[in-house]
Parts: structure tokens; sequence; C-alpha cells
């Protein structure tokens, strides 16, 4: 299967899985992504998602043989149909993604983890946005979310130049939050996945959304975001719990409720 699927102690543990081609996407492997996201949205056991690659790389992007193909999806298609939704899916997914790039993560690959709501790489990771080297532009949210995350400057030097970025260096640009030693890296990136699972998980969606809206918000529409958003995360079971595990001097045990 190009995706490996499972959901264990609340986590869905979704793994891009065509090694040998370093987890480059098929219309196959985007539709399969697609349903799945959509499966740890809709399932309630679920309360944060760990995308990961199979192999020495997170993902290389699109597989470009399918891109020359004659029989295949074509380029009017590819973002459409395949990658664009999988980037709204994560985006507006109920509930937090944790990407870990367990090594390269080059074009699509690259801009797919950066639109995670949390990014933490291997130290021998390194991020690529390979469009320029075969005259294309960057996709995949890539042109909204780098300039965001490091500033215009740095995002058009990466974009145009195309270079290789390591992990480190990306972390300190604050592309991602963090990276760790390759020998922990699974160790470290899966206990945070499991500390969000353990969050109230309506809160953390309410975070995603104010985020989302900031996008586009002015301070006004924040503002009323904000407020709008707080009357719900006021409403939840776990909101509850937590003032009174506060009020008792205990640790909460949130539900996700």
């Amino acid at each position: 299967m190009s995706i490996l699927f499972e959901i264990k102690n609340s986590i869905a543990f979704i793994t891009l899985n065509r090694p040998e081609k370093f987890n480059s996407f098929t219309r196959e492997m985007a539709l399969l992504l697609q349903e799945k996201l959509d499966e740890c949205a809709s399932g309630n056991e679920v309360r944060c998602v760990y995308i990961t690659g199979a192999g020495k790389a997170f993902c290389a992007g699109q597989d470009l043989s399918e891109v020359v193909d004659p029989n295949g999806p074509g380029m009017d298609n590819i973002l459409s149909e395949q990658l664009n939704p999988i980037i709204l899916k994560i985006r507006n997914l109920n509930k937090p993604v944790v990407a870990a790039v367990n090594g390269v993560a080059a074009g699509a690959g690259a801009n797919i983890a950066l639109c995670c709501d949390i990014v933490v790489a291997a130290e021998s990771a390194s991020f690529i946005q390979a469009f320029s080297k075969i005259g294309l532009i960057p996709d995949s949210s890539g042109t909204f979310f780098l300039p965001r995350l490091i500033g215009l400057q740095q995002a058009s030097a990466l974009m145009m130049l195309g270079e290789k970025i390591s992990a480190p260096d990306a972390n300190k640009m604050g592309m991602i939050y963090k990276t760790y030693p390759d020998v922990t890296f699974e160790e470290e990136s899966l206990m945070l996945a499991s500390t969000l699972a353990t969050f109230p998980t309506k809160a953390l969606h309410y975070i995603k959304q104010a985020l989302n809206r900031s996008l586009s918000n002015n301070l006004q529409a924040q503002l009323e975001t904000e407020d709008e958003l707080q009357q719900k995360a006021a409403d939840t079971a776990d909101f509850k719990e937590g003032v009174q595990a506060f009020l008792e001097k205990r640790k909460p045990f949130f539900k996700g409720e």
C-alpha cells in the first residue's frame, strides 16, 4: 500500500509508503491520503494525526513519471484533484496534525509538511523548494505558507534558487518547530504526538480555526473570531475539567469532549 494507516493510543499514524521512489505522490497515493484524512476527521477515537515517510525520505513531491505519462492525470488535474485537496483537508482537520519529517522533503512534499500544525524534523532531514529547477512554480500552498513562516525575502530566495535547507537551518529560520537527533527522532516526535493526544482536542481545533482565519482577517475580525471561538471552548467538558483540576491542584484528565 502506498499509504500505511494505523490508529493507536488516540493517534492516527499515516506513513507515506513508496520508499523506492522517496515517497513521491501518484494519483492513487494522493487520493488514498485524502481518504485517510477524512477518516481521521470523522473518527472520535483519533485525537492527533502523525504523518511521516517510510525509508530515507519524507516525500519527494509529485512523481514526475506520472506527469509525462500521456495516460496520466495531466498537470491540469494533479493540483486540483490530488494535491490541493490534501492541503485543505489538513488545514480543516478538527485535530492537530504533526508532520514528522524523517528525511528529505522536496517540492510538494515540503509544502504538505509545512501546512501541518506542528512540523518537527530529524537533524539529517532537509527541505527543498525544487520547482524552479524544472521550470515550475511552488505549489501545494508553498507560496502561501512559506513567506508567512520565514518572510518574503527568505522565501523568494529559496523558491527561486531551489537551495537545499538542512533541518537545523530550517529550524533557525522559523520554518519548522523543532529538530531532534536522528537516533531519538522517532521517540521524541511520537512523544510530541502523544502529548497532543491527551490535550483538550476541541480547544486545539478552535486554536487551529483561529489561526486559519488570522491569515486573512484584520484585527477587528480576529478579535471577533477569538470571542466566538472562546465561547465555544468554554462550553466544552474539557474546559470544565481543566478549571476543576486547577482549583483542586491536580493534573487534568481531558477526554477530547
